[in-house]
């Protein structure tokens, strides 16, 4: 990955998401997914945007099997907020947040170089981040070559 980065700042709107909360290896992100959309099916909600990830605290930072993570999908409709249940299923909020975004174009195990150069660049242009990272799928991996994968990465931030 080259130096540059092209980050925007903008404000995500609050939305419902439905959202499966883990503890553990990042390995479990596509079994966790398909616990997600299981449950989705079953409830008889339907996703209203792209899945998305937040994350707690990072490799480096605590061991694997400590890792915190949540997958989320936004979802509409009459939905009653909810959980998490035994499965760490539920139906919350997720309220607003200015982020500063950039996009990683290629296989999710190779992100890493992309987060670590945001969070250079927030640091750089006078900015603190104020929450978990957080992924937005944009392509599907079951139809997608690992290479043309795009996820949006970002961090919730604040002017320093």
């Amino acid at each position: 990955m080259s130096s540059h980065i092209d980050v925007a700042i903008k404000n995500l709107q609050p939305q419902t998401v439905a959202y499966i909360s883990m503890r553990g290896p990042y390995t479990k992100v596509q079994q966790a997914f398909g616990t997600l959309f299981g449950w989705l099916g079953q409830k008889g909600l339907v996703p209203v945007g792209p899945p998305s990830g937040a994350f707690f605290n990072a490799p480096g930072q605590v061991p694997e099997e400590q890792l915190l993570w949540e997958l989320r999908c936004p979802v509409a409709g009459d939905v009653l907020i909810a959980g998490p249940d035994d499965k760490g299923l539920g139906i919350k909020p997720v309220e607003a947040a200015q982020v500063a975004a950039t996009m990683h174009k290629g296989p999710f195990d190779k992100v890493g170089a992309t987060w670590d150069a945001l969070a250079k660049w927030i640091g750089q242009n006078g900015y603190q981040i104020v929450g978990p990272g957080i992924e937005t799928y944009l392509s599907d991996p079951g139809q997608t070559r690992p290479d043309d994968l795009l996820t949006e990465v970002a961090f919730p931030v604040r002017k320093a």
